[in-house]
């Protein structure tokens, strides 16, 4: 269970199956559940981080189902399907669509369709089917059986309905409207209108914020690369300025330069992280004009922060003794627009055992996530992309081989250490529940270290096939 604070009271905001089985639910105080089942695990609320999760979501719906989407707070989206459930494969395949690419992201969700908002918000918390497609004028019997909590009426009031032992929506929507209102309010003849049909309820689509955008017009077309220079140095303090009241700083930067002949020539560049500086990103756009074919002229551009994040403020250097951290972000960003983002990078371990898995690539200035090389037994320095097979003869069950055959040339060794026993990563499938790989260092008469494995234990079948492949080398 979730908790939080309404007014001075400490309140449960979220329940679980589980207690709401107990008869627990939202609005409930947390000392009267604590008193009455101490065993509750009960955690602080985050409003605020599950709105941002929220809104990210729907934004993601919005992108991929339907353009008519909005949070539905505090845990849940409404779509406006009509007219697009057809491009998904129908209502049901859609519907089963969304739920599975949910729960593949770890995320566990329940889907409804009905005529209206209040229904389908009803059937998708309160019905025991995990997909529910009402069919058009069956809504009425559909949320007739539902608990009145389906209703997004106030905590106050459903208490009110429960002293009076109203409990369904079916017995609710059957009482006089007048004496519900005299002692409520107009809120439960509005929510039952709403699920009913009987009054409309808009959807209002979330939107996307409109990326900081600055443009130049010219009266007479501009070709030389002097002139474009002069124009960049121009767009780039407004486009800054822009994204100063944001307090963003820009990942991806396009110009667009729209020429005479109605061609739109491009340039784009990006940093490691965001950037406000105006004269980086003047250089940063002014090195790439050599790429750039005004044509017969150009007569509009365009500067677009087409990806932009919040700039993280850190404090500098406070002390005499403290030495301030040296800035490689300006080359990074230099050297990835000359050879391409992904051609720079750098490595990061991954908590694996198995060799090829235990290492990741990650952009140049990812930061730091805690994790440690291995240091327990000895890497080398180059790991080959995949193991290659080798030739050898060794000894078995745990000796190291006495030579090796790779790419046709034969190595005798002269020492080695193991053997390392890596096993397979049986959580990741069925295959490597009895793999097994003993790994050597070997050196040879040439004084050249490799680091090579036989697949298999040395004893049992089931473990590997005894294959030898040669997997790294020590430079």
């Amino acid at each position: 269970m979730l908790a939080g604070r309404e007014g001075r009271r400490r309140v449960i905001l979220s329940v679980d199956l589980a207690a709401r089985r107990l008869g627990l639910r939202p609005g409930t105080p947390v000392a009267k559940a604590q008193a009455l089942y101490p065993d509750l695990l009960i955690m602080d609320a985050d409003p605020d981080g599950d709105r941002a999760g929220l809104e990210r979501l729907t934004l993601w719906f919005q992108r991929r189902i339907a353009p008519i989407v909005a949070p539905d707070p505090p845990d849940g989206i409404v779509l406006d399907t009509t007219g697009a459930d057809h491009l998904h494969g129908g209502e049901a395949v859609m519907l089963e669509n969304m739920v599975t690419r949910l729960k593949e992201s770890g995320i566990t969700a329940r889907a409804a369709i009905a005529d209206t908002w209040g229904a389908a918000h009803a059937l998708a918390r309160y019905d025991r089917g995990r997909i529910t497609l009402v069919p058009p004028g069956e809504t009425a019997a559909a949320i007739a059986d539902l608990p009145i909590e389906a209703l997004r009426m106030p905590a106050d009031i459903i208490e009110g309905l429960y002293g009076l032992g109203v409990s369904r929506i079916g017995p609710l929507a059957g009482m006089p409207r007048a004496p519900l209102a005299l002692r409520f309010g107009p809120d439960v003849a509005r929510r039952l209108d709403q699920a009913f049909g009987r009054q409309a309820e808009a959807i209002v689509p979330v939107r996307l914020q409109a990326p900081v955008q600055v443009s130049r017009n010219f009266a007479e077309p501009i070709s030389a690369a002097e002139t474009i220079a002069r124009y960049i140095t121009k767009l780039v303090p407004s486009l800054c300025a822009g994204l100063e009241e944001r307090e963003q700083g820009v990942r991806r930067l396009d110009l667009l330069l729209h020429r005479v002949d109605s061609r739109t020539e491009a340039v784009r560049v990006a940093t490691a992280m965001p950037v406000r500086d105006v004269r980086r990103l003047t250089r940063l756009l002014c090195d790439r004009i050599e790429t750039i074919d005004p044509g017969f002229g150009i007569e509009r551009m365009m500067l677009t922060a087409s990806l932009a994040e919040p700039i993280l403020h850190r404090q500098g250097v406070s002390a005499l003794i403290e030495e301030e951290e040296a800035d490689v972000s300006d080359l990074i960003d230099t050297l990835a627009n000359r050879v391409g983002t992904q051609a720079l990078y750098r490595f990061a371990p991954v908590e694996s055992d198995v060799p090829e898995r235990a290492v990741c690539r990650v952009p140049a200035l990812a930061p730091e996530d805690g994790k440690e090389w291995p240091d327990h037994w000895p890497r080398p320095t180059r790991l080959l992309p995949r193991p290659e097979p080798i030739q050898t003869m060794a000894v078995l069950p745990d000796h190291p081989p006495v030579f090796f055959i790779w790419r046709g040339i034969r190595r005798r060794i002269r020492c080695a250490d193991g053997p390392e026993r890596v096993f397979g990563e049986w959580w990741k499938g069925d295959a490597e529940l009895t793999t097994v790989r003993d790994y050597f260092r070997v050196e040879d008469t040439s004084g050249e270290t490799f680091w090579v494995y036989r697949t298999g234990d040395g004893e049992h079948g089931e473990t590997g096939s005894q294959g030898w492949f040669l997997h790294g080398l020590f430079e």
